[in-house]
């Protein structure tokens, strides 16, 4: 198949690129950065120098290309810039929603999040209900919301990614937190997935059918459970403990991805953050 990858340099990206190429794809991928060029073009796709919050441009690099699935791994986190980056899931999307009706492209693979359910103990599955009161919420709802108008749109509401070039590599903004002892153990609930099997998702993601698609491992875990750990592989102290710290967030299942052929390679976080460098 013939594969417009948009944002093929961030983090899941840069994995997924490759792989779709392995598999005999034909991709083209985007960047922003014309620098970041030739880094595409070294993984044996096509270049695509982009602005996606440009709409004309937009229809005129999908409209060139006319690929059979678009995937949206669109993310302006670099600078912690939150705001920036839900413009980019509404208007981003929107412009390559538009542009991919507008082509009649026929499908499209698109990331989301996974820490948008409504507090519960209860593992969320997809059909449960995001929360409104959490900040990302606009922008995610808008996202899946538009992506849900593709003749086939699939939504991966990744856990919270991890491995290199993320908030939780070594030289991550995570990293740095619990180095400066910023962060303490409370019982508040993430669901993690590495990034190579985010991108492993998203490889398969591309004969799922629409709709909504949890890409977790296999542990939820609480701060608690999961900062010693993360800690202790990074060579730093303890963290403290948060008196009277409030659950909040949820456990997140991953039995439909599962049941679609996926699963997670790094099938805990434990073992992943014990492999950090």
């Amino acid at each position: 198949m013939k594969i417009f990858v948009a944002g093929a340099t961030g983090v899941v990206g840069r994995r997924l690129v490759p792989s779709l190429v392995q598999a005999g794809h034909e991709v083209a991928g985007t960047t922003r950065r014309p620098e970041r060029a030739d880094g595409i073009a070294a993984q044996h796709a096509t270049p695509v120098v982009l602005d996606v919050l440009d709409a004309d441009a937009v229809h005129a690099a999908v409209a060139a290309e006319r690929p059979d699935v678009i995937v949206h791994q669109l993310t302006d986190l670099s600078a912690e810039d939150f705001e920036a980056n839900s413009h980019l899931r509404v208007a981003g999307t929107r412009n390559l929603v538009d542009a991919a009706l507008a082509a009649g492209v026929q499908a499209m693979v698109a990331q989301s999040i996974a820490w948008l359910y409504l507090p519960g103990e209860r593992p969320a599955v997809e059909t449960d209900p995001l929360d409104p009161a959490l900040p990302p919420y606009r922008g995610v709802a808008a996202l899946e919301e538009a992506v849900a108008e593709m003749p086939r749109g699939v939504v991966l509401r990744y856990g919270a990614l991890y491995g290199p070039g993320t908030w939780y590599a070594a030289d991550g903004a995570i990293a740095e937190r619990v180095r400066a002892g910023s962060l303490a153990l409370t019982p508040a609930w993430t669901s993690f997935v590495h990034a190579d099997d985010a991108a492993a998702a998203a490889l398969a993601a591309l004969d799922w059918p629409a709709g909504p698609v949890n890409i977790v491992d296999d542990e939820p875990a609480t701060t608690a459970d999961w900062l010693p750990v993360y800690s202790a592989a990074l060579g730093a102290p303890m963290p403290p403990t948060a008196r009277h710290a409030a659950a909040t967030g949820r456990p997140v299942s991953n039995a439909k991805a599962v049941g679609l052929g996926w699963k997670p390679g790094v099938p805990s976080w434990r073992a992943g953050f014990a492999e950090m460098e």
